[in-house]
Parts: C-alpha cells; structure tokens; sequence
C-alpha cells in the first residue's frame, strides 16, 4: 500500500521547483492533491503531470499572502476530498537584495507577507481541518537561512527564521491532537527561483558553498518532506531539517 494512500494533501508554490517536486512525490504515494499557485500556468501542468501517472489532483489559484486565498484553498480541499491530512506550506520568493538600512520597504513587506505571514495563513485554516479530520502533519518549507545568515538579504533570512520558530510553537500546541508540524531547509536548489536569477559565474560560486561539491536537486528535497508528511515519521513533530549538502555543518 503506498504510504499516504487515501490522504489529502495541499502543497502551495507548487507550480515549479520544489513545490512541484513535493506535490509529484505525494502523488506517487496515494495522496489526493490540491496543487495551489499563483502562476497559473505551472499549477495546471503540476496537475496534467500528476494525472499521467495516475493521481487525483486539482489545481487551485492562491496568492499565499492573502488571508482570504487560504481560508478558500483550505475549504477547496474538504470540499473536493472530504478533509486534510497534509499540508506543505512552500510558497516562497527571494526578494530584492541590499543591505538592511538600504532595503525596500515594500520588499521587506512582500517577502514577510509571502514567506512568513503566508505560512501562518495557511496554517492557522489547515490546523482547524486537520483537527476534524482526526490529524495530520504540516510540513513547511525554511531554509538553510532560518538559522544562518547572509549579507543582503534581511527579509528572506528573517522570515526563514520566522518560519522555523513557528513551527515549533505550533507543533508543541497541536502534538496533543495527533497533529505534527515540521520544517525542511533546502541549502541552494537548482530550481527557477536560482536559475532565472543568478548567472552562471554566481551559480558556480554558490555550488563551492556546499560540501558536498554540487546545488541540491527538488527531488531531494520531496523525498524529505514525503517521509515527515507519512506515518513513518510518527514520532517527529518540532522539528528542522536541512537538506544542504553539508552547509550548515561547516
């Protein structure tokens, strides 16, 4: 039987990248997805993936900064599958770069309202679900950066920061109704968000950073969040994993 046979499970950001990758992987596994985006366009192709292998899946539109976006997303998933069982709150953007007393005020806004407050949002309509559909387990999406910092970029690093520590508050208040709350942080992943960005020469610089001698894959990251997301991680909530190719360890 695979591993999240009959569970339903929203993954927001999951129009490329990692999102993609995560929502494919539960799909491989059982689940019934929800496949939230606000690119259109990548939500519906994550979908036509998901469906040529057989899995159930709907894509639905949401800017995960707007309050009312994910009460609705939330209500999508009950309504098309009858309850929610995971949730993997990914919906991030990078930002604009500068030094703190320099930055954007309405880039620090947009990077907090997408990447931190976002991830409340979400949780707090998930939590409500989750609980009538008798638990469930939340994963969401950090970084290497919501423990470590790095020069000019003070919105990304402190809502990764941010991400982390609600996590933990939310697992030590949910663990006693059977639901886990986790977090994941990916070190630099070849996704859009690096690739569409940064140019061959920073990319190359960026690959020395990590250990292990290369930028990490999506799905390396997925096969992270499948196993917090299943019952083989039952005993695990509060919890933050790196999947970094040995960054965080020098």
């Amino acid at each position: 039987m695979a591993i999240l046979e009959n569970k339903v499970a929203i993954v927001t950001g999951a129009g490329s990248g990692i999102g993609r990758a995560i929502a494919l992987a539960y799909a491989k596994e059982g689940a019934k997805l929800i496949v939230s985006d606000i690119n259109e366009e990548g939500g519906v192709e994550t979908v036509n993936q998901i469906k040529k292998l057989n899995g159930a899946a709907i894509f639905f539109k949401a800017d995960s900064s707007s309050i009312e976006d994910n009460r609705q997303l939330v209500e999508k998933a009950v309504q098309e599958y009858g309850g929610l069982h995971i949730a993997c709150n990914n919906a991030g953007i990078g930002g604009p770069m500068g030094a703190t007393g320099e930055y954007p005020i309405d880039g620090w806004n947009k990077v907090i309202g997408i990447n931190l407050n976002g991830v409340f949002y979400g949780m707090h309509f998930q939590l409500q679900a989750m609980i009538k559909s008798g638990g469930g387990s939340i994963v969401n999406v950090a970084s290497i950066l919501g423990t470590v910092g790095t020069r000019f970029s003070p919105a990304y690093v402190a809502a990764k920061h941010g991400v982390v520590g609600l996590t933990k508050a939310a697992a030590l208040e949910y663990a006693n109704q059977g639901i886990r709350v986790n977090s994941i942080g990916p070190g630099y992943i070849l996704t859009p968000l690096l690739t569409n960005n940064l140019d061959d020469a920073t990319l190359e610089q960026i690959k020395s950073l990590h250990p292990i001698g290369r930028l990490g894959k999506s799905e390396e990251v997925a096969e992270l969040a499948l196993w917090l997301s299943s019952d083989k991680a039952s005993f695990v909530t509060g919890s933050y994993y790196p999947v970094d190719g040995g960054y965080l360890a020098q």
